[in-house]
């Protein structure tokens, strides 16, 4: 944690650095301002009511939109759309040649794909903001006809999804860090007061309920367990599986070239956060259409109460291990690692060039998929475990909001050190 606060010190006594962390933060400011700003001609009692309703995504989507989804916010969607649209072009990139082929053209090509996810996340945006209205529109009090209320609400919602998204992109050229990360960040961030403030009530209560030395008591082990928690994070996030690589020796000329040894580092957490938000997406779905749409058969109960039900906590899970296994797939391909390490003369000690490199390759990288899905379900449902077990649900943070805030503060880290070290050149003079 010191390292992170010395990183970020030193990097103010840098002009340049300086410069783009005060345009981040400023971009930041904006960001939260807007978050107070409410969408007009919707009916904020029911939107509270249809968040509640949602249950466990409700309450993902208020986290990711920094609390703007209960205040009924023009940012209430977040950048939730922009997400889901990067997500959905990154798996169309790996089905469809055409694009994988476009990504490999360079800036360009990347550039291109870029425009197709903003216009992919516009089109999400409208959707989302679309259902949205109709599942609010009985309730709403507006003198507006209704088909003018509607393009009223919906144009709303979409414009502050664009607007997040010019920010997410304004940082990225001027500022520091990933853009849409650092929004996500600020929002949970901001979310941080009101889990003290939450915290403290608790304490009152344990207080009047039983003495001092229980809610001394029982406000160190939620602090401790957060604490462990961050811990096991920030260590998971930065493991990483180091496979020896011998280089063979080669004669150019009258020089020798090669012979050196190295080694292939493969990420224990590989697919990030991803396959939590794969798999609360899906296993949220069937609910999420119901509370949108209405129901009141008994299918459409059952799929109401299901986050209520233990066979969710169990599918939430498989999705998780699976989706880690699916994510994993797509993006490390351990083919093209052999055929590179071989081209350019490495092999791993004791295993042939080739197609047995790529297997030993891929079968540690499935080893490596188990424990990384296995940590993601502990993070993730520990929480709720923990809410479930105490009966106090408001005190326990959210570990996918953990992970987010590990693996943004660190990539934020990685950064500004690899910024510091293009601007001290005497360091490789010397």
């Amino acid at each position: 944690m010191s390292g992170m606060f010395d990183t970020l010190k030193n990097a103010f006594k840098i002009p340049d650095l300086r410069k783009k962390l005060i345009f981040t933060l400023l971009m930041l400011v904006v960001y939260r301002l807007g978050v107070k700003v409410p969408v007009p001609g919707i009916d904020s009692a029911a939107f509270t009511a249809l968040i509640d309703r949602l249950g466990q995504l409700g309450s993902f989507m208020d986290i990711i939109s920094g609390g703007a989804f209960k205040q009924v916010s023009i940012f209430a969607m977040g950048i939730t759309p922009y997400v889901n649209s990067s997500i959905i072009m990154q798996l169309l990139t790996v089905a469809i040649p055409s694009l994988e082929r476009m990504q490999k053209e360079g800036e360009e090509g990347r550039k291109k794909i870029q425009q197709y996810v903003r216009y992919l996340t516009i089109g999400l945006a409208v959707l989302q903001a679309g259902a949205y209205w109709y599942a609010t529109r009985l309730a709403s009090a507006s003198t507006l006809p209704m088909w003018l209320n509607a393009i009223l609400i919906i144009v709303s919602f979409t414009a502050g999804t664009a607007f997040i998204m010019w920010i997410g992109e304004q940082i990225n050229a001027s500022g520091i860090g990933n853009g849409i990360s650092m929004i996500i960040f600020a929002g949970i961030v901001a979310r941080g007061p009101s889990s003290v403030k939450v915290l403290y009530s608790y304490f009152q209560q344990w207080t009047q309920t039983s003495n001092i030395l229980v809610s001394v008591g029982g406000t160190i082990v939620v602090i401790a367990a957060f604490v462990l928690i961050i811990t096991l994070v920030v260590f998971v996030q930065l493991a990483e599986r180091r496979i020896p690589i011998q280089y063979a020796k080669k004669v150019v000329g009258r020089k020798m070239y090669g012979g050196q040894s190295t080694y292939l580092p493969i990420k224990v957490n590989q697919a990030g956060v991803i396959p939590v938000i794969f798999a609360i997406s899906l296993v949220s779905l069937p609910s999420t259409i119901v509370s949108l749409f209405g129901g009141t058969g008994k299918v459409a109960v059952w799929f109401t109460n299901f986050s209520s039900n233990p066979l969710y906590y169990v599918t939430y899970a498989l999705l998780i291990l699976g989706f880690t296994f699916f994510y994993s797939m797509i993006q490390f391909n351990p083919i093209e690692v052999a055929n590179n390490l071989q081209k350019n003369g490495g092999f791993i000690p004791g295993i042939r060039p080739g197609r047995p490199t790529s297997e030993f390759i891929q079968k540690t990288s499935r080893r490596l998929n188990w424990f990384d899905g296995m940590f993601l379900i502990l993070i993730v449902l520990f929480p709720t475990l923990m809410s479930v077990i105490t009966g106090f649900a408001g005190i326990w943070f959210g570990g996918t909001a953990i992970l987010i805030l590990v693996g943004v503060a660190i990539d934020l880290v990685n950064q500004l050190e690899s910024q510091m070290v293009m601007r001290h050149y005497k360091g490789f003079l010397d």
